[in-house]
């Protein structure tokens, strides 16, 4: 049985684990001062907010996210990050992960969630066009070099 719920103290470990595991995924390392960074603001829940599923009270799943203002509707949530350790793919994390920001968006007045994944993401797409609908944009960046 998968449990969707916020994450504690004592999940810091494993969720380091998943998280480098979805950076991994995209050809990038953190360096340890963005992680130290993103840890602090899923502790205040301000900004930054992250949920983990677990099975059998292990981690197995993080989903981070945030709201933000639109100029074409009320506010709408970004699900940043979305990863589950590839023991447990195909049994139900990351649906339940996606479910459960939208319900904590909607609880919050939001109208949408949406997020991006890379064209070759195959093994999330086929999870993403059953819950979701692929709106058929595409994303560009500036890099900014600060």
């Amino acid at each position: 049985m998968i449990t969707v719920g916020g994450l504690t103290e004592d999940d810091r470990a494993a969720w380091e684990n998943l998280f480098a595991g979805y950076n991994t995924f995209y050809g990038r390392t953190l360096a340890p001062e963005l992680v130290d960074r993103a840890w602090r603001e899923f502790s205040r829940g301000e900004r930054l907010h992250a949920l983990g599923a677990r099975v059998d009270g292990a981690l197995v799943g993080i989903a981070h996210f945030f709201t933000h203002v639109s100029t074409t509707s009320a506010d709408v949530c970004y699900l940043q990050d979305l990863f589950t350790d590839a023991e447990v793919r195909g049994r139900g994390a990351g649906r339940a992960l996606i479910e459960a920001v939208a319900g904590w968006a909607r609880a919050r007045g939001c109208v949408r969630v949406y997020w991006h994944t890379h064209t070759s993401n195959t093994a999330a797409r086929r999870l993403y066009d059953q819950v979701a609908v692929d709106k058929g944009f595409m994303q560009y960046q500036i890099p900014l070099d600060a």
